[in-house]
């Protein structure tokens, strides 16, 4: 089981397949890196390499008691980043986090990540009962 330690202790589980151009897949709550294995399995068998990780409290990541907002959530997905030397990096995201870690981090940049990919969230309709 491949794992990173963040700065404050916790044990990010990721997953790491094949070469070429590397595509990150990032999960929204409260799912983990297996919700990608499909879209990871169709890029695989295209020629890139294709990554993704439980965030903390999530899958086999640690389960922790704090930590759970967006700034931990991308400082997780910069140490996956770094500790892969990701270069040319294409970002895909579903619902929190992705495009958090894009802004927050200089690292995308000196990464050489190119592109930031998500689904924004639906709009939520109150329905009275």
């Amino acid at each position: 089981m491949s794992t990173i330690t963040t700065k404050d202790g916790v044990a990010i589980f990721y997953k790491d397949w094949g070469s070429g151009q590397p595509i990150v897949f990032s999960h929204g709550w409260p799912l983990s890196a297996d919700d990608w294995d499909a879209q990871m399995m169709f890029f695989l068998h295209q020629g890139f390499r294709v990554i993704a990780h439980d965030r903390r409290g999530h899958g086999r990541s640690s389960q922790t008691a704090d930590g759970h907002d967006m700034d931990h959530y991308a400082d997780d997905l910069a140490a996956v980043t770094a500790h892969l030397d990701l270069k040319n990096a294409v970002h895909v995201g579903h619902s929190t986090g992705h495009v958090h870690h894009a802004s927050r981090h200089d690292q995308c940049r000196s990464l050489g990540v190119h592109q930031v990919v998500g689904r924004p969230e639906p709009l939520r309709r109150h329905h009275p009962e």
